[in-house]
């Protein structure tokens, strides 16, 4: 599945426990996960295409919810773009395994993130 340019694209859910929360989607939503260390654990999609989430043991619980995570074609423009709508970039850009992002608060104080990959 290709991401499409700053549509939707990934929720992170807080998981200071990461065994404790793997263990808990595991029983009760049948989720299955990629394992990338242990800070970190992909939410594989249900269609074996991906992922569409993650569980981050570096994520602070409580403070707001899930991260949602919106994709770029061209994540130093979108950095420009959320400054120049009048949002704060809070966090990068950043490198990650899967290319590079960022996360900023929007004018109501909501943190979301924006990545991009890679290049091949």
């Amino acid at each position: 599945m290709t991401p499409t340019h700053h549509t939707l694209d990934y929720v992170e859910i807080a998981a200071p426990d990461l065994p404790a929360a793997v263990d808990f989607y595991a029983r009760a939503f049948g989720w299955q996960f990629t394992h990338y260390g242990p800070g970190y654990a992909g939410i594989r999609a249900a269609d074996g295409d991906g992922e569409v989430g993650g569980l981050s043991a570096d994520g602070v619980p409580g403070t707001g919810g899930p991260l949602v995570l919106l994709f770029s074609a061209d994540l130093d423009a979108t950095v420009d773009a959320v400054v120049a709508a009048g949002g704060t970039v809070v966090n990068g850009p950043y490198a990650f395994p899967g290319g590079r992002r960022f996360h900023f608060h929007d004018p109501a104080g909501n943190e979301l993130g924006v990545w991009a990959a890679a290049p091949e």
